[in-house]
């Protein structure tokens, strides 16, 4: 009991005791009861991922690619419009392989440089598929929870047009629509130049991919809205009487950030192939814009000869989109508290 006696007696004094003495380390043994949110939880789990860390090493290394594309051509020392027709022969085809001064070697026909016109061509690629990828998350989350938080007629009419843009022959559409952009940009093939043609063809591209891309996510977001909006949260904020465009963005928004991550991250791979593919078929991107869908559908009658001009844009889409499909699979597991990774 004699413990307990001075223990007692050093408490009515003032004095210290073991159990009661300040901590040697001051303020930094503070205890830290801050709990961290679902999607702190997410990044913690997403940076301790090796996949997810090695494809978004190599997604940002196509990406700092494609924005110091000017740096990487003048360290070659050449660039995207220069003839080397000295370098081709009567038959069209390159006498020179890659070499210091060409090093993916030249394009055959024309003998223009095939490095500068790779570097070159990973930055329609982004600019169409990242653009894309933005005007469709922003119109998908608008409508899906105007349309999951408001109701009635409303949802009725968003629902409609959600199923009629779904119903659309979506490759009809995205061969067709440009070529009537390109005529109202740019009037007759004609009097456009080829610099107007290619450029009006871009913003053709980004709208039409927009058009046919923002209603799957719609879609989702009106059925997250849907179960949310039963929450007690959102009806204490409506007894309070707090406006509706603060539930919607302040309340509802936040809790959906899992399924807009998870979707922003499979779209981007899906447009990048998207834009590929329709420049491949000739109602995409034209010249004189690189790209890597023209490159290829370019190549394909040297691709014996010249086996370089067609793998190499190959190889970097397909690593690109394997790297963002393997990403995107990662995020998705981050966020699902089901997974364990």
């Amino acid at each position: 009991m004699e413990p307990l006696i001075e223990e007692a007696e050093l408490a009515r004094t003032g004095a210290p005791t073991d159990a009661m003495a300040a901590p040697t380390g001051g303020q930094n043994t503070k205890v830290n009861t801050r709990r961290k949110s679902p999607t702190q939880i997410a990044l913690a789990r997403l940076r301790k991922d090796k996949v997810a860390v090695v494809c978004g090493s190599i997604f940002l290394f196509f990406v700092l690619v494609a924005i110091f594309a000017p740096l990487l051509a003048k360290l070659e020392g050449q660039d995207t419009t220069t003839l080397h027709q000295d370098l081709i022969d009567q038959y069209g085809f390159p006498t020179i392989g890659p070499t210091s001064e060409h090093w993916f070697g030249v394009e055959p026909r024309l003998g223009r440089d095939l490095f500068a016109r790779f570097v070159y061509g990973a930055r329609p690629s982004f600019i169409v598929a990242g653009s894309v990828t933005v005007i469709t998350t922003i119109i998908g989350v608008c409508f899906g929870l105007i349309a999951g938080f408001i109701g009635g007629w409303l949802d009725r009419v968003i629902s409609w047009v959600i199923d009629f843009v779904l119903s659309l022959p979506y490759l009809l559409f995205a061969i067709a629509v440009p070529a009537v952009l390109l005529s109202f940009f740019v009037g007759t093939a004609e009097d456009a130049a080829a610099q107007d043609v290619s450029t009006a063809r871009f913003y053709a591209l980004i709208i039409v991919l927009s058009f046919f891309g923002w209603a799957s996510l719609a879609r989702l977001i009106r059925g997250e809205v849907l179960s949310l909006r039963e929450r007690e949260f959102v009806a204490a904020a409506k007894v309070l009487g707090v406006p509706t465009h603060k539930i919607l963005f302040k309340e509802l928004l936040p809790n959906l950030v899992a399924p807009i991550v998870i979707s922003v991250s499979l779209a981007l791979p899906t447009y990048i192939v998207t834009e590929a593919g329709l420049t491949y078929l000739g109602v995409g991107l034209t010249e004189p814009t690189p790209s890597w869908g023209l490159t290829i559908a370019n190549a394909q009658t040297f691709y014996r000869a010249d086996p370089l001009y067609l793998w190499i844009p190959v190889a970097a889409i397909t690593i690109v989109v394997l790297s963002l499909s393997l990403l995107g699979d990662s995020i998705r597991d981050a966020f699902d508290p089901r997974t364990r990774r």
